[in-house]
C-alpha cells in the first residue's frame, strides 16, 4: 500500500508551491530547507517579475497558508542524507543541524545586542557581516533567531542565552537525525549564483566596485545592507556612469554553457532601480543578446526607451580597476569591431544561475545533466521543479511547482 505522504526537499518558491498544492488537497507533506528560513531566492530580490512586486508579497501569502494548514510541517537547517526504499515507500534520513533557539523566540533582537562575533553575511552575499547571533531579514519565517553556537567560545554564547528573557536560546542544542516515510519526494532545491572567483578576467570577485546581479538586488532593497541606497561598495558614493555586463559566465564552455534565461531581465530591472534614484546616471549594457521572451518584451521596450541608457553589442574580454577603484572594462564593440577601454563607477555582472546541488552527489540516484540540472526520475516517484530542474523565473517556477505536486500526487494515489 502506498504511503500518501509526500516529501519536499527545499523551502523555495517551487518547493513552498508544491506542497500547498499538495497538503491543500489532503496529503501530508513535509518541507526540509537547509537555510534557517523558507523563501528562497525570491526573500533576496528588491522586486521580481512580473509585477515587480516586493518579495514579501508574495511570500506572506505562501506563509499564511503554511501556518493555516495542519498537513505541512517544515523543518529548517535540515538536509536530505539518504533515501531507500521506491515510489509509494520511501525512507528517508534527514539531518537538522542546531538553531540554538527555540519555539518561545520573539524576534526582540537582544541576542544580537549581546553577541560581538561577526561573521560574513550570506544572505547579503558578503557585502557585509554579521553577529554570530542573527535574523536573516525582518520578514523570515520562521521568526526566529539564529545561533551559531558551534562557531563561538562558550562566554559569548552564555552571555546570549542570559540576554533572553524568554529562556529561547538553548545553549546544549545540538545536531539531530530522524526519519521519515513518504510515498513520493519533489526535488526544489533551487539555484545558486555562479562565483565571482571563478570569474578572473573579470576581476575574479576582487575587485572593490564590481559586484554580482544578486548583490546589485541586496543593494538596492530597503532591507539590505544599505537600506535601499545604490552605491559604490568602496566608498558609499552613488555611481554616475555604471555598466552591466551580460552573460558573466554564461553560454561560455570554460564555465556555465548555457543560457541562465532570467539575467538580461534582471540587468534591465536593474536599470530602473539605478534611474529611479539616480536620473542622471549614464549606463551601458555591453551584451551578446538580450533575451527578453514573452511578455517581457515591452518591458525591454520601455526599458531601452532611455536616452542616457548605452546598449553595446559586445563581448567584455576584461576587467581591472585604477588607483581610484574605478573599474575599467575592456570591450570590443562587435558591430563597428572597436575595441577600447571605459571606465565605470560601478560594474555588475549579471553571473547565471546554476543548480544549487551542482558538483554534490544527489543521494537519492536522480539522472542529472553535465550542469547538475534534473532530467529524470519522475517514473521513480521523484519529481523535480523550479530551478533544480532548468533556470526559471519566479512565474515560471511557481507553475513548475503546481506541476511537480501534481506529478507527486499520482505517484501515491496510483499504487
Amino acid at each position: 500500500m502506498s504511503n500518501n505522504s509526500i516529501l519536499v526537499v527545499g523551502g523555495g518558491f517551487a518547493g513552498i508551491t508544491a506542497a500547498l498544492e499538495a497538503a491543500e488537497v489532503g496529503h501530508e507533506v513535509y518541507i526540509i530547507e537547509t537555510k534557517p528560513y523558507l523563501g528562497g531566492r525570491v526573500a533576496q530580490l528588491n522586486k521580481y517579475f512580473p509585477k515587480q512586486c516586493p518579495p514579501s508579497c508574495g511570500l506572506e501569502i505562501q506563509f499564511q497558508r503554511i501556518k493555516k494548514n495542519p498537513n505541512v510541517k517544515f523543518y529548517t537547517m535540515a538536509d536530505l542524507v539518504s533515501v531507500s526504499g521506491g515510489p509509494g515507500s520511501y525512507d528517508v534520513k534527514i539531518k537538522q543541524r542546531p538553531r540554538y533557539v527555540n519555539n518561545k523566540c520573539t524576534a526582540c533582537g537582544e541576542c544580537e545586542k549581546a553577541s560581538w562575533t561577526k561573521f560574513e553575511n550570506e544572505f547579503e552575499f558578503g557585502l557585509v557581516k554579521r553577529k554570530a547571533a542573527y535574523k536573516t531579514h525582518p520578514f523570515m519565517f520562521p521568526m526566529q533567531y539564529v545561533v551559531d553556537g558551534d562557531r563561538i567560545d562558550s562566554s559569548e554564547l552564555e552571555a546570549i542565552k542570559n540576554a533572553c528573557q524568554y529562556d529561547a536560546v538553548e545553549v546544549d542544542d545540538a545536531e539531530r537525525s530522524f526519519d521519515l516515510q513518504v510515498g513520493s519526494i519533489v526535488w526544489a532545491t533551487g539555484w545558486k549564483p555562479y562565483e565571482l572567483e571563478k570569474l578572473e578576467t573579470l576581476g575574479g570577485g576582487k575587485l572593490a566596485n564590481v559586484v554580482s546581479n544578486m548583490q546589485f538586488e541586496r543593494l538596492a532593497a530597503a532591507n539590505g545592507p544599505t537600506e535601499g541606497a545604490i552605491v559604490r561598495p568602496s566608498d558609499k558614493q552613488a555611481p554616475k556612469r555604471i555598466a552591466f555586463v551580460q552573460c558573466a559566465g554564461s553560454r561560455d564552455e570554460n564555465h556555465l554553457n548555457y543560457c541562465s534565461y532570467i539575467c538580461c531581465m534582471a540587468s534591465l530591472k536593474h536599470v530602473r532601480y539605478l534611474r529611479e534614484q539616480n536620473p542622471d546616471a549614464a549606463i551601458v549594457i555591453y551584451y551578446i543578446d538580450l533575451r527578453t521572451p514573452g511578455r517581457y518584451d515591452k518591458f525591454k521596450a520601455m526599458t531601452c526607451d532611455d536616452p542616457k541608457l548605452t546598449l553595446v553589442k559586445g563581448k567584455v574580454a576584461g576587467i581591472v580597476e585604477d588607483a581610484g577603484k574605478n573599474p575599467i572594462v575592456t570591450v570590443e564593440d562587435a558591430v563597428s569591431g572597436i575595441k577600447s577601454d571605459e571606465m565605470f563607477d560601478m560594474v555588475v555582472l549579471a553571473t547565471g544561475m546554476q543548480p544549487s546541488t551542482a558538483g554534490q552527489q544527489i543521494q537519492i540516484g536522480a539522472q542529472v545533466d553535465e550542469e547538475g540540472f534534473v532530467v529524470g526520475g519522475d517514473d521513480k516517484g521523484f519529481v523535480a521543479a523550479g530551478c533544480a530542474k532548468q533556470p526559471l523565473d519566479v512565474m515560471k517556477t511557481a507553475q513548475s511547482g503546481t506541476s511537480a505536486a501534481l506529478k507527486a500526487i499520482q505517484t501515491v494515489v496510483g499504487r
